[in-house]
């Protein structure tokens, strides 16, 4: 009997875990949109309290970079008052926070799909090359039967 079940089994294995590790890189993808949302978030909170606090001026300059693309609309804009202004922020800053955990949903999905396929085509071809090998019978020359 030949020993080729344990290899054969380790290869499967080994193409289910790729399914599996990209599903757990997933786990760590999908939130990111969200963690920037929540830190941009109590970025705009901060620039309500410096508004209101001493040395607001160096207080807000030090925030610009935790404000990213909407720092020049809020801090250097002339639209209403700085709490419109943050309002505006916090509603752009909601827009795009849905559109980038959408973006980075439909990227993972693509990329769960396409190992899955990958890696189920990668069994098809093992169990079929493991087939092949377990019905191969070496023709057996010389011996006379008797019948």
């Amino acid at each position: 009997m030949e020993r080729g079940g344990g290899s054969l089994a380790g290869f499967l294995v080994i193409a289910f875990a790729l399914v599996g590790l990209v599903g757990l890189f997933a786990t760590y993808a999908a939130p990111l949109p969200l963690q920037r949302a929540l830190a941009r978030d109590g970025a705009l909170d901060a620039v309500l309290q410096a508004a209101e606090g001493p040395n607001a001026a160096a207080t807000l300059a030090a925030l610009r970079p935790a404000l990213g693309e909407s720092a020049a609309a809020v801090l250097d804009g002339d639209k209403g008052s700085l709490a419109s202004r943050v309002e505006s922020a916090r509603a752009n800053m909601r827009k795009s926070f849905l559109a980038e955990e959408a973006a980075v949903l439909r990227r993972l999905r693509i990329l769960i799909g396409i190992v899955t396929a990958t890696c189920a085509l990668f069994g098809v071809v093992i169990l079929r090359i493991a087939g092949k090998k377990a019905n191969y019978k070496p023709a057996q020359f010389g011996s006379i039967s008797s019948a």
